[in-house]
Order: C-alpha cells, then sequence, then structure tokens
C-alpha cells in the first residue's frame, strides 16, 4: 500500500472532510471506513521493507545484545590463546563493528522513516474515522430532535411533572431525574 508524501493536519473544530481519494476504502455505507488497515499493510510491503523490521525487532533485543557480547568474548578469548589472526587491540574486531554499526544506523533509519509514515497514514484513518462518527452523531441527534417534536405534538402538556421535552444539550442540564 503505498504511502502519501503528504499528511493532512489536525482537524479544525468544524471538522472539514479530509483531502485525498477516501473513496477507494471499504465502508459500510455510512462514510466510516471499515477496512483492517493492519491487514492490508502487511500485505502491500516489500521484501526489504519486511526484512528491514525483522532486523529492527531482532537488534532491539536482549537475545542480539547477548550473543553479541557473546561473540565478542569468544573472538577475544580464541585471539589470546588459540589462533592470533587478530591480535591486541583487536584491529579487525574494530573493523567489524564499525561496519555493523554502519549497517544497523542505515536499517534503524530505514525502519524508522517507514515508522513516521504508517504513523501518518493512521492518523489520516483515525481523521477519517472521527468525522465519520461525527456525521453519525449528528444525524442521531436530528432524529432525537425530530422525536422531541413529536412528543410534543402528542403531548403538549409536558412530561410527568409539568417540565418541558427538550433535549438534554439544551439550556443547562437535564432535569430528568429532579422529579424523582
Amino acid at each position: 500500500m503505498p504511502i502519501s508524501d503528504h499528511t493532512r493536519s489536525h482537524p479544525s473544530p468544524g471538522f472539514t472532510e479530509p483531502t485525498g481519494n477516501s473513496s477507494s476504502r471499504p465502508s459500510d455505507g455510512s462514510g466510516r471506513p471499515m477496512a483492517n488497515w493492519h491487514s492490508q499493510h502487511a500485505a502491500g510491503l516489500t521484501t526489504g521493507q519486511r526484512a528491514a523490521d525483522r532486523l529492527r525487532n531482532g537488534m532491539g533485543s536482549w537475545i542480539f545484545i547477548g550473543m553479541f557480547v557473546g561473540f565478542m568474548a569468544v573472538w577475544m578469548a580464541l585471539n589470546a590463546t588459540l589462533f592470533t589472526w587478530d591480535p591486541y587491540p583487536y584491529i579487525l574486531l574494530n573493523l567489524f563493528l564499525s561496519m555493523l554499526a554502519g549497517l544497523q544506523g542505515a536499517i534503524l533509519l530505514i525502519a524508522a522513516k517507514r515508522q513516521d509514515a504508517i504513523a501518518a497514514v493512521l492518523a489520516a484513518h483515525d481523521y477519517e474515522t472521527d468525522v465519520a462518527a461525527k456525521r453519525e452523531i449528528e444525524e442521531l441527534m436530528e432524529i432525537n430532535r425530530a422525536q422531541l417534536a413529536l412528543l410534543t405534538l402528542l403531548c403538549p402538556e409536558g412530561r410527568p411533572g409539568g417540565q418541558e421535552w427538550r433535549l438534554a444539550d439544551e439550556s443547562g442540564p437535564d432535569r430528568r431525574d429532579a422529579a424523582t
């Protein structure tokens, strides 16, 4: 799944529709994205991206650190006793460690760059879901207003206890429980 180079800003209080092509995403008809983003993303990874993720996860583990320290201890022990292909200041070992550090840095930067792109796409997905949820809430509030209008027509005297019908968010707290 290609990730765009631009990211959307945080939504304003007005919740405008996101720009971009969101119509290609599966929806339940209400505009809410219904696709499982993680499975779609995992299916679209290249071999290099999967390898970078595995290496990042492996290099950031205690198992890797233990194996690495063990390898260096074996290297130094063998060079100090049986073989002397790399005697004490271990110049060849330093060369290998420098090359490894360079490769690790590049791999970690690739993985971090991908993680930033994933975070941007997830933020856009969350924003689209929030916009759809806001739209649904507004529709439900309209239905609630229509129901209140019908109740007012059916029961012009108001609720039991002489209170009038109104939405809970209009003009102060709901006094529904005050009569009991």
